[in-house]
C-alpha cells in the first residue's frame, strides 16, 4: 500500500511539476519584460508593494486556506459519502467564499490608502509614489475574488485526482500579464499599471479555465442561498486557525516590507526578484510534492491509517531533500550568472544584479526548509489539526521579526532575506517536534537522505563557483553564449549529482528510476 501510494504521489508531483515548469518559465519571461520596462525603479517598487496587499489576502482566502481546510473535508466526503453530497458541500463552500471575499474586496478598495501607509510608511515621503501605489492596490483588489474561486476549483480537481489542469492556470495568468504589458504600457498612466490590469484579468481567467473540467466531472458548484451546511461549518472551523497562522506569517512579510521601504531605492524590488528566482525550483519541485501529497494524506486520515500517513510523510521529506538540496546549492553558486542572464537589460543594471543576487543567496539557504514545511504542514491539515501549524507560524514570525531587526543594520535587504530563511527553519523544527510527540515518526532516514544529497551536491557547488569566477557577468548581452555556459554547467552538475547518488545506492534515486522505467 505504501509503495502504491508513493507511486501515486510521485506521478501526480511529476504532472504538477511539468505544468509548473511551463508556468514558471512564462513567469520569468514576464519578469524579464517587467524588468526591461521598469527595472528596479520607484515605479517597480510601487507595483510590488501594491500587489503585496491583495496577495496577502489571497494567502488567507485562497491557496493556503483552501488546501488546508477545504481539501481534507471534501476528500472525506468523497471517501465516506456519495458524489452528490460532496457536490453539495462544494456548492456551499463556493457560495460562502463568494460572499465573504466580495465583502473583503469592497473594504479593501475603500481602505487601500491606509493599507499602503501601514505596509510601506516610507512611501509617504514621496506623494507621487504613494498615489501610484494606492491606485494600483485598488485596481488589483478584484483579483482576490477571482483567485479565491480559482483556488477552490483547484482544490476540488486535486481531490478528484486531476493535477495537471489546475497547475496550468498560472500559465494563463502569465500570458495575460505579458500581453497587457506589451499592449497597455505605452498608453496607460502610470505605465506600470499595465501589469496591474493584467493581474486582474489573469485571475479571472484562472478560474474560468478550470470550469469546463469541473463540469465534465459533474462537480461544477452551484450558488446556494447561505445556509448552515455541516461540512461548510467544519471547513470554517478549520479555517480559523489556518487564517490565524497565515496572518501571523504575513506579519513577517509586512515587517520586511516596512523595513525595506526605508532602505535604498530598489531594495523592495531586489527582494521580490530574489524570491521569484528561489520560488522557481520551489514551485516546480517542492510545492509539486506538497500539493500532490495532501489528497493522499487526507484519504489516509479519513481511513484512520496513521501508520501509512507517517510512512508517506517520511517519503515526502526524503524526496523533498533529494530535489531541493541541489537546487539550493545551484542557486547559491550561480546567483550572479542567473540574474545577469535573466534580468540584466534595459533599466535593470549591474547594481540591480548584485542587489538581487544578494537576496537570492540569503533566501536560498532556506530553500530546503520552505519545501519541507509545506509537506509537514499538509500532514497536520490532513488530520484536521490546523492549530499546531498556527502555533508554529507564531513562533516563526517571532524569530523572523527578531532576526530582521538584528540583521538589517549590517546586511540591509540581505538581512531581511536571511531572516525569512531562519524563521522557516524554526517553523520546521517546531512542526517536527510536535508531530513526533503525537505519532511514531523517526527522523533517522530523513537525516541520512539529507546527508546523501548534501554530499552529492558538492560538484554543483564547484562547477557553479568556477563559472561565476572565471566568466564575465557584469555586462548584459551575449545571451546565447551565457545560456550555453549556464545550461551546460547545470546539465553536467545534475548528471554528476545523480552519479554520486547511484554510487551511494540512494533509495530515492532507485525509486525515481523505477518509476521512470515503468
Amino acid at each position: 500500500m505504501e509503495n502504491t501510494e508513493n507511486k501515486k504521489i510521485l506521478k501526480a508531483a511529476g504532472s504538477i511539476a511539468g505544468a509548473t515548469l511551463l508556468s514558471r518559465t512564462l513567469g520569468f519571461i514576464r519578469d524579464m519584460i517587467v524588468a526591461r520596462f521598469f527595472g528596479a525603479t520607484a515605479s517597480a517598487d510601487s507595483f510590488y508593494v501594491a500587489f503585496r496587499i491583495p496577495n496577502l489576502f489571497r494567502e488567507l482566502f485562497a491557496e493556503g486556506t483552501m488546501s488546508a481546510a477545504f481539501v481534507p473535508v471534501f476528500t472525506e466526503y468523497l471517501t465516506t459519502k456519495d458524489k452528490e453530497e460532496a457536490r453539495e458541500l462544494a456548492s456551499g463552500a463556493f457560495s460562502a467564499l463568494l460572499l465573504s471575499v466580495a465583502v473583503v474586496v469592497g473594504i479593501g478598495i475603500i481602505a487601500a490608502s491606509y493599507m499602503v501607509m501601514a505596509i510601506a510608511p516610507g512611501f509617504t515621503a514621496d506623494p507621487v509614489k504613494f498615489t501610484e501605489t494606492v491606485f494600483m492596490a485598488r485596481l488589483m483588489f478584484p483579483y482576490l475574488l477571482f483567485i479565491s474561486l480559482a483556488a477552490l476549483a483547484m482544490g476540488m480537481l486535486n481531490s478528484l485526482g486531476i493535477f495537471f489542469v489546475p497547475a496550468l492556470t498560472p500559465v494563463v495568468l502569465n500570458i495575460i500579464i505579458i500581453s497587457t504589458i506589451i499592449i497597455l504600457a505605452p498608453i496607460v498612466d502610470p505605465p506600470v499599471s499595465a501589469v496591474a490590469y493584467g493581474v486582474v484579468l489573469g485571475g479571472l481567467f484562472q478560474f474560468l479555465f478550470q470550469v469546463p473540467f469541473l463540469k465534465k466531472k459533474g462537480m461544477l458548484p452551484r450558488i446556494r442561498s447561505f445556509r448552515a451546511h455541516p461540512g461548510v461549518r467544519k471547513i470554517f472551523r478549520l479555517m480559523g486557525p489556518v487564517v490565524g497562522g497565515l496572518s501571523v506569517t504575513q506579519v513577517n512579510l509586512f515587517v520586511n516590507t516596512i523595513l525595506a521601504s526605508f532602505l535604498a531605492v530598489g531594495s523592495v524590488s531586489y527582494l521580490y526578484y530574489g524570491m521569484r528566482l528561489v520560488h522557481f525550483p520551489l514551485g516546480i519541485l517542492g510545492i509539486a510534492i506538497s500539493t500532490a501529497i495532501l489528497p493522499s494524506f487526507a484519504a489516509m486520515a479519513a481511513r484512520k491509517d496513521v501508520k501509512g500517513l507517517t510512512d508517506t510523510l517520511g517519503f515526502g521529506l526524503r524526496f523533498v531533500l533529494f530535489i531541493t538540496v541541489p537546487a539550493m546549492v545551484g542557486l547559491i553558486f550561480l546567483r550572479v550568472p542567473l540574474v545577469n542572464l535573466l534580468l540584466q537589460r534595459g533599466q535593470f543594471d549591474f547594481d540591480a544584479t548584485v542587489g538581487t543576487a544578494g537576496a537570492i543567496l540569503h533566501y536560498s539557504v532556506g530553500l530546503w526548509s520552505y519545501a519541507s514545511v509545506r509537506v509537514v504542514t499538509q500532514a497536520f491539515y490532513s488530520l484536521q489539526d490546523t492549530k499546531t501549524p498556527m502555533k508554529a507560524a507564531v513562533l516563526s514570525v517571532a524569530v523572523g521579526i527578531a532576526t530582521s531587526l538584528a540583521l538589517m543594520p549590517f546586511l540591509e535587504h540581505r538581512g531581511l532575506a536571511l531572516s525569512t530563511s531562519l524563521s522557516s527553519m524554526a517553523n520546521l523544527t517546531f512542526l517536527l517536534y510536535r508531530f513526533r510527540k503525537k505519532n511514531e515518526f523517526y527522523l533517522k532516514e530523513v537525516l541520512e537522505a539529507a546527508a546523501r544529497s548534501t554530499f552529492a551536491a558538492v560538484p554543483i557547488a564547484l562547477a557553479g563557483f568556477w563559472v561565476s569566477i572565471f566568466f564575465p557577468w557584469n555586462e548584459p548581452g551575449d545571451t546565447l553564449l551565457k545560456s550555453g555556459v549556464i545550461g551546460l554547467t547545470v546539465i553536467v552538475s545534475i548528471l554528476l549529482y545523480f552519479l554520486i547518488h547511484r554510487l551511494m545506492k540512494s533509495p530515492e534515486l532507485s525509486f525515481l528510476m523505477s518509476q521512470i522505467k515503468h
